[in-house]
């Protein structure tokens, strides 16, 4: 279900803003392009117009990619070892392309999940109190 915000702007759910992110789409309208290359986040939403200029997902979705390529990877070549115990230029072969492709498919979806989630819950750059 969508929310009204304060400014008048409809949120929408959690649900909707996770699946936006993940097919690169605006967070708001999700239907906008979220990407103008592979990884480089778009100026604005090409349909909404949506200002894109604050988003900064940082090193987040590498670090997340990483994580769990490293335990996808490992994980598989343990069991694979314990039960069939193949040579090592088999885990290689195995192993080797699995760790280079399964960051490249799982980056842009969790950058676009990571910025997605920031419109979602008005993320800015952080203050003191003071301020």
């Amino acid at each position: 279900m969508a929310e009204q915000a304060k400014t008048g702007q409809e949120v929408r759910g959690l649900g909707s803003t996770i699946w936006a992110g993940i097919a690169g789409r605006c967070p708001v309208c999700g239907r906008g392009k979220l990407f103008r290359g592979y990884l480089q986040i778009a100026p604005a939403c090409n349909l909404c117009g949506l200002d894109y200029g604050a988003a900064d997902a940082g090193d987040g979705p590498a670090v997340f990619v990483i994580l769990i390529t490293g335990i996808v990877v490992v994980g598989a070549a343990l069991i694979v070892e314990i039960v069939y115990a193949p040579p090592y230029w088999l885990h290689a072969l195995i192993w080797g392309p699995l760790a280079i492709l399964l960051p490249v498919l799982l980056l842009r979806p969790f950058k676009g999940v990571l910025v997605a989630l920031q419109f979602r819950h008005k993320a800015a750059e952080g203050r003191l109190a003071s301020e």
